[in-house]
């Protein structure tokens, strides 16, 4: 019955909200008898103008590594029988969520992580999931209790 359960997919950066939404998605793991991925994206900055962005020296699957690490590590005792698979993937975070999130039961993401544009209520990412995931989407807001369900 292990194809039955219940797979929800999070996207984890480091930021509050991120990590709120993945105490939310293990809390509705263990609700559901279900599983959870956690998904960290990295990628090489792009240029700017003429002169390319320093990457010389930067770790960054590394530090997508450790920030996944440390916010698997704050949840590790919420609710210790629930699967939680971490994946670190090199790509923008909304396609790399949406592609981990294909056949998933739910997708959870925070309103404001380390993206750049943001609007009044969800960050870049979160509103791009919402717009084209192929499954219901939860957005947990920063700094807030609530949380919002796109189907």
């Amino acid at each position: 019955m292990a194809e039955d359960r219940q797979r929800i997919v999070v996207g984890v950066d480091g930021s509050e909200s991120s990590k709120q939404a993945l105490r939310w998605a293990v809390r509705q793991a263990e609700l559901t008898g279900g599983s959870v991925e956690a998904v960290t994206a990295w990628y090489y900055p792009a240029t700017y103008g003429l002169a390319p962005v320093a990457v010389d020296g930067a770790d960054l699957a590394g530090d997508a590594k450790r920030v996944l690490t440390e916010a698997l590590a704050e949840v590790g005792d919420l609710a210790p029988r629930v699967r939680v698979e971490p994946l670190i993937a090199e790509g923008h975070a909304a396609t790399v969520l949406l592609a981990a999130a294909q056949g998933a039961d739910l997708l959870v993401v925070g309103s404001r992580g380390h993206g750049g544009f943001t609007s009044a209520l969800v960050g870049s990412v979160s509103l791009y999931c919402v717009l084209h995931a192929r499954c219901p989407v939860l957005v947990v807001r920063d700094g807030h209790q609530d949380a919002r369900v796109s189907q």
